[in-house]
């Protein structure tokens, strides 16, 4: 047995009967090891879901999104993604260079079908994978400690629309990110993003901006 159940979890285990499925499903699905199945399922991804824990204690999650690959199996037990341009704040990698425990949901809605991930991550911008990622600032690795396949029972049925234009392509210019349009942060723009507002549409209010995001176009 791994170390997955704590004392509360027991306790509603004993309290609706479910202690003895509860460890026949640990013997079941829960791994330490990626499979080729796994492998297939977690590089097919589009995007996934990750959690950290901050400087408080306190869990957060994020969603992570990139063209097909842009999560790689390294090993059986590493997987390694990029962090791209973000809003600035580095919430998800700083919290991983804090705490570095994280949680990844890998999710299929077109056929409903769910990975858990669990392990503890590093960041660093001298990766050697950093060649193979246009754009990416940082690489994160994730060491496993647990994977398991949920049950995709309350998973809604959604198909892909389109690729969102904000993921780095090899041979397209990525769009700058139209909050960064807004006229209330040109004055902290990083050195890099100085200049473009002008040059990619033109400086906007906040009150424009949220007007896109809420027809899609932000």
């Amino acid at each position: 047995m791994t170390e997955l159940y704590g004392d509360k979890h027991r306790a509603l285990q004993d309290e609706f009967e479910t202690r003895k499925l509860a460890d026949r499903l640990e013997e079941m699905i829960v791994k330490d090891e990626i499979s080729e199945e796994e492998q297939a399922f977690i590089e097919s991804r589009m995007m996934f879901f990750l959690s950290t824990i901050d400087h408080n204690g306190q869990p957060t999650v994020s969603y992570k999104g990139g063209a097909q690959g842009f999560v790689k199996v390294v090993d059986k037990t590493t997987i390694a993604f990029p962090a791209y341009d973000g809003n600035g704040m580095f919430y998800s990698v700083g919290n991983i260079q804090q705490t570095a425990k994280v949680g990844l949901l890998f999710i299929d809605f077109e056929t409903p079908h769910r990975i858990r991930f669990h392990g503890e991550a590093t960041v660093s911008k001298d990766d050697p994978l950093m060649a193979d990622y246009k754009e990416a600032e940082l690489i994160v690795r994730v060491k496993l400690s647990k994977l398991w396949v949920n049950c995709p029972r309350y998973i809604h049925h959604y198909e892909l629309k389109e690729v969102s234009r904000y993921v780095p392509e090899q041979n397209e210019k990525t769009p700058l990110a139209g909050w960064k349009r807004v006229d209330l942060v040109q004055d902290v723009l990083p050195p890099k993003d100085q200049g473009r507002p002008e040059k990619e549409g033109g400086v906007i209010t906040m009150e424009q901006w949220i007007d896109d995001v809420h027809k899609g176009e932000g």
